[in-house]
């Protein structure tokens, strides 16, 4: 990544006053989407659900859990799941989700995160996943890095993502917690799916993609990330370059 590009990406959105960071979790700070997707594949394979490929998953990423079966219940069904259903299905997939090897953190992730939060910068945590034991381990492999009231997940939402519902309810978060008043150019937003990356733009956040998983590069610039980097290692790496420019 060159200055010039880091340039033009911010030429084409605005000055940047950066004050925050929103991470998303899953495939940014932990390499657990493979476990997402096998969980949700045979999840959908359990309850009749004919047509949900591995890939599937990762452009659902972000959604809640009830968005993806009542998509994939209305393309197979005609109609949504109801209430009950959703509940039975959501509750398998987090069995499943749970049975899996344990996902690690993203090479990079922690560096990174100390780099930010040594630069004065605020991290927080955006995300649409509601599984508890994934939650409970971020203090164990990010210590002292996140702050509860600085946390957004499945379980503060009512849309989810793509809506920019989360990544609102983050920067109203973080200016309870500062007190005053700021506006959008005061973060940016780290993502690795469209879904995210589609909710972070229309919350009006200059927007980094991470592509971590198997969707082209095209998946999440086409959704309007302003830039783009090839593993959480590499966005770490240029964190340096990318600073000063954010701050002036």
């Amino acid at each position: 990544m060159t200055n010039e590009q880091i340039l033009q990406a911010l030429h084409a959105y605005g000055p940047v006053h950066l004050k925050a960071v929103m991470f998303d979790m899953d495939g940014v700070l932990y390499d657990s989407m493979k476990n997402h997707a096998v969980s949700w594949h045979e999840t959908m394979l359990h309850f009749g659900f004919k047509n949900f490929p591995l890939e599937e998953a990762y452009m659902h990423e972000g959604r809640t859990g009830a968005g993806t079966i009542n998509i994939v219940s209305q393309r197979e069904r005609g109609h949504d799941a109801t209430p009950e259903e959703v509940a039975e299905i959501y509750a398998y997939k987090a069995e499943l989700f749970n049975r899996c090897p344990k996902a690690e953190p993203m090479q990079g992730a922690y560096e990174l995160l100390q780099k930010v939060k040594a630069s004065g910068i605020t991290p927080m945590i955006v995300t649409g996943s509601g599984q508890k034991t994934l939650l409970g381990r971020l203090n164990t492999h990010f210590p002292d890095i996140f702050r509860p009231e600085l946390m957004v997940t499945a379980f503060d939402v009512k849309m989810g993502k793509p809506n920019p519902e989360p990544y609102l309810m983050g920067m109203q978060k973080y200016a309870r917690y500062q007190g005053g008043t700021f506006s959008p150019s005061n973060f940016i937003v780290v993502e690795n799916a469209p879904l995210g990356v589609q909710a972070a733009v229309a919350a009006g956040v200059f927007t980094i993609a991470v592509n971590t998983g198997p969707l082209p590069d095209e998946a999440l610039l086409s959704q309007g990330a302003n830039l783009l980097f090839p593993s959480m290692q590499s966005l770490c790496d240029h964190w340096e370059q990318l600073l000063p420019l954010f701050t002036q």
